[in-house]
């Protein structure tokens, strides 16, 4: 027999329940807010809430929203759309990076808003995540205050990059590491990767697609620090964003093509064509964000939110013999 979980708001709703059939073929009773919950959303009074989501970018056309081909934001507005009832102008879904297409992350950022509130948030962590495919999973959920933003209250980013570093490519690999069957010195570049730190103008290194119209060219760098774990090479970078391009730079000067000293000369150049001379580009899929960074306070919830929810875990319950 199925279970229904009930999520339940701070202002009990007039209507009733609705059953939402998920991916995984069971069922959650979601409760959406009635006419209480519309007279405190008329009073201009709305929540803010803050997610952490993992996916796997391979299948889709990067975060940013677009109904085809399919986006990480798509897919979780339509899950988000389908419990609330809300439609994407009131969610109001934010993310704090614009990953492209094929990129990984461990700990995107995100935020949406409801003019109703929450007593308990595992039954909606739940059921949000049994509406999107396997590929996509939220992590975490909590509430937020009305200041946090997913995107504009951010200080750092964490992103990895990883290189197969092997003449054979591991087929487990494929989808989620650049493969180099040249051998490549980590420490030419450690010393390469040293040159990116700091604030600079990376027009050099920016994705033709973007143009950076949009996006700064000006970006900090805290930290690079190039990190070989058996035939994986792991590019760590902490900073407000980071361009794979520079991947490719420091792929050639690891092949020992190209001297340590060409960083700077290409961060000094604030041309594209300058790169294009001496490297080719790197493909996204070896690019993951691991974690999105933010000022303690900011992260803290307003005054008797939900506790945070991490998902549910499920036990077995024993089985009771009967001896005769």
């Amino acid at each position: 027999m199925l279970g229904l979980a009930a999520v339940r708001f701070a202002t009990p709703p007039r209507a009733a329940a609705g059953n939402i059939s998920l991916v995984d073929g069971s069922l959650h009773a979601v409760l959406r807010a009635g006419a209480d919950d519309a007279d405190s959303a008329a009073a201009g009074i709305s929540r803010k809430w803050r997610m952490v989501i993992a996916y796997d970018g391979t299948k889709f056309k990067g975060w940013q929203y677009q109904p085809s081909p399919p986006t990480i934001q798509c897919f979780l507005e339509k899950a988000l759309m389908r419990i609330t009832k809300l439609d994407r102008k009131e969610l109001c879904l934010v993310g704090a990076g614009r990953t492209d297409t094929g990129v990984h992350a461990r700990g995107q950022v995100a935020h949406f808003t409801t003019p109703f509130a929450y007593h308990c948030l595992d039954s909606f962590h739940s059921a949000i995540n049994g509406l999107l495919p396997p590929d996509i999973r939220v992590r975490e959920i909590s509430a937020a205050c009305g200041e946090f933003h997913a995107r504009t209250s951010t200080k750092s980013k964490i992103y990895h990059y990883k290189i197969y570093n092997e003449a054979v490519m591991d087929p487990f690999h494929t989808n989620y590491a650049y493969h180099s069957a040249h051998k490549l010195n980590p420490h030419a570049m450690q010393e390469a990767a040293n040159h990116f730190v700091g604030v600079h103008d990376f027009t050099s290194f920016a994705n033709a697609v973007h143009n950076d119209r949009v996006r700064s060219p000006i970006k900090k760098i805290s930290r690079f620090d190039v990190t070989k774990m058996d035939a994986i090479i792991q590019l760590e970078v902490e900073g407000t964003g980071f361009l794979y391009r520079q991947v490719a730079l420091l792929i050639q000067v690891g092949r020992e093509g190209l001297p340590p000293e060409i960083v700077p000369k290409i961060i000094a150049a604030k041309d594209r064509k300058e790169l294009a001379k001496v490297a080719l580009s790197a493909p996204p899929h070896g690019l993951y964000l691991m974690s999105v960074n933010y000022d303690k306070e900011i992260l803290k919830p307003p005054v008797g939110s939900p506790p945070v929810s991490f998902g549910r875990t499920h036990q077995i319950s024993r089985c009771k013999l009967l001896f005769y």
